[in-house]
């Protein structure tokens, strides 16, 4: 096997042998699937010429893995990161499956060791996944390891049926709210519960989203998806109807017809990442967008579209409650072998994250102050 370093321009032009990576992948996700990192490069959210490193045997792509390097924590010279978005969910390389698996996680260790520079790596599942194959490859390799800091993710794995989900559940006062506020909403209108799949509208879906989102308060402050051009036309794009590995899902819940909350999802490798949510804030009180949850949930386990459902987020309160399961995910830094001290790397990292939280606290008191004058 061997590992190379290639464009996002130049994978575009093996579209099969891309498509066929993540449809073998162990436990793929979409966020380096084809649909998504092209849906990226349309719209001027990834360049054309975006590094990635890629491993064949022969013809056969069996890893793959995009990448920038820039400037490290606090000054700290060169570091290579997995790309990374808004709108990716995790940075697990794409890996394949089954005996090729091992050795394509080798290559891609040296692969990223012949770059010669530390990684400091965002959003990297460290007990699901791919991630812990990942993991343990590069520890084979002599790379170090320290976590900048984790988080637990939300996500629900499928019961035998909704009732076994719903008898077996740790939070029997969520649910019975959750069926309390359904019935206020039913009491206020006609309720109604839509699925559209890779068959249905999804163009039309996608348009009530972004109407939606738009009306609240990413809308009021201009990071709605359809602020931008760009970001509008990466939902359009990237949500949408089409064959592959990968497949677009949209959840809408109508009161008298209008959209009141909405989700959107991508379905890989047995996974639903519900990437997106939005919903209507004059009803904020009756929560729609929390109703709309457990209807996906009933979904989940009456129609089985997927086997899992990601919450997708940075942390979720409002999910935690309803969704039973976690996957831990990492911030995490990489040194190869003979390279600096990862847990130096580290804490520098920290303390940039801290510089950055205590400038963003006090950028909202200050305008905080300024609005009371």
């Amino acid at each position: 096997m061997a590992c190379t370093v290639t464009t996002l321009a130049a994978l575009s032009r093996e579209p099969a042998a891309w498509d066929a990576l993540v449809a073998g992948a162990d436990r793929p996700t979409p966020d380096y699937s084809r649909r998504v990192l092209e849906a990226h490069r349309d719209n001027g959210l990834a360049p054309a010429d975006l590094p990635c490193l890629a491993v064949r045997r022969g013809p056969d792509l069996v890893a793959l893995l995009p990448y920038r390097i820039g400037r490290g924590p606090l000054g700290w010279g060169r570091v290579a990161r997995p790309f990374a978005s808004p709108y990716l969910t995790v940075t697990a390389p794409l890996v394949v499956a089954g005996p090729d698996g091992p050795p394509a996680l080798a290559a891609l260790a040296a692969g990223m060791r012949g770059l010669g520079c530390p990684w400091w790596w965002p959003l990297l599942p460290t007990e699901d996944g791919a991630g812990p194959a990942f993991l343990a490859a590069l520890a084979r390799d002599g790379w170090g390891r320290a976590e900048i800091s984790t988080f637990q993710r939300p996500v629900l794995d499928r019961r035998a049926s909704h009732d076994a989900f719903l008898k077996g559940h740790p939070h029997k006062g969520r649910l019975k709210d959750l069926r309390r506020r359904r019935r206020r909403l039913e009491e206020a209108g006609l309720l109604s519960v839509e699925a559209v799949g890779p068959d249905g509208d999804l163009a039309g879906a996608v348009a009530e989203f972004l109407a939606l989102e738009r009306r609240g308060w990413k809308g009021r402050a201009g990071t709605a998806l359809a602020c931008r051009p760009g970001t509008a036309g990466f939902a359009r794009d990237v949500f949408r109807a089409g064959d592959g590995p990968v497949a677009a899902r949209a959840d809408l819940l109508r009161l008298d017809g209008r959209v009141v909350a909405a989700s959107l999802a991508l379905v890989c490798g047995g996974t639903a990442m519900l990437l997106k949510t939005a919903y209507d804030e004059d009803l904020r009180q009756l929560a729609p967008g929390v109703v709309l949850e457990a209807e996906i949930v009933q979904a989940l386990h009456e129609t089985r579209f997927a086997d899992r459902l990601d919450s997708a987020t940075l942390a979720s309160a409002v999910l935690d409650d309803l969704y039973p399961e976690r996957t831990r995910i990492a911030e995490t830094m990489l040194s190869p072998p003979g390279g600096p001290a990862p847990s130096r790397l580290a804490d520098r990292a920290r303390r940039q994250h801290a510089a950055k939280a205590w400038l963003k606290a006090w950028l909202k008191a200050r305008l905080a102050r300024l609005r009371r004058r």
